[in-house]
């Protein structure tokens, strides 16, 4: 995979504005960087977090009460801590501060709990392209999906429930990578689109049906879309 920025970065949803934005950015240290308008009375907060982003996108409605995802943690290096820090967000979400480099976490890893871990190896390896750091570890540039949990995942239909839903992955080129991984056994999260001038985007699915937008975004790659 032709990566445009060596950093996953990681979505989540909440009706609950206020207390999110206070824990990501006082309780865990995030610097803010911009709210983008995402339709449908949903913002995204996005937040830096070693180069990958951290969305909060925040519904002005409530959301649709969709089982949880798999995606069941965050892992976040920081410098100078000695010991891991484990924290939790207004709506439950699970957030580890770790001292960087411990367990090969140089920037964020983002848990799963899996239904078969096997099936997950091969999507990631294969069908992603993401180097086997280890027994149930991928990285991606310098970001880690971890096997942290292996349990019954449902499946959903319904993307935008509360909670860690989907992961981001940068590339130089969306229509190339999005047929690429399909051809190699991926599922379809949804098909291209463009937004504006700035961003063509397409969702993969992984197999416990777990979104991953594979994002060509026109402030990184630069020229048109």
């Amino acid at each position: 995979m032709n990566l445009a920025k060596q950093h996953l970065d990681i979505g989540l949803f909440s009706t609950r504005r206020d207390e999110q934005l206070a824990f990501w950015q006082q309780t865990v240290g995030l610097p803010y960087d911009h709210m983008g308008k995402l339709g449908g009375g949903m913002q995204q907060h996005r937040h830096h977090m070693n180069g990958s982003i951290l969305k909060m996108n925040h519904s002005r409605d409530a959301l649709p009460d969709a089982p949880p995802s798999g995606i069941i943690g965050l892992e976040i290096a920081r410098d100078g801590l000695a010991e891991p820090r484990a924290l939790v967000d207004p709506d439950g979400n699970k957030v580890t501060l770790v001292p960087r480099g411990e367990h090969g976490v140089e920037g964020i890893a983002i848990l799963l709990k899996v239904n078969d871990p096997a099936e997950h190896d091969r999507f990631w390896t294969h069908a992603m392209q993401f180097e086997r750091a280890g027994d149930g570890r991928y990285r991606c540039g310098d970001s880690l999906i971890v096997i942290a949990e292996r349990g019954r995942v449902e499946r959903s239909t319904e993307w935008r429930g509360p909670g860690y839903r989907y992961m981001t992955v940068q590339v130089w080129d969306c229509l190339h990578e999005y047929a690429g991984i399909l051809a190699r056994g991926g599922a379809s999260g949804g098909e291209p689109r463009v937004l504006g001038d700035t961003v063509r985007f397409a969702f993969v699915c992984d197999p416990d049906g777990n979104h991953i937008e594979i994002s060509q975004r026109a402030s990184l790659t630069g020229g048109k879309l």
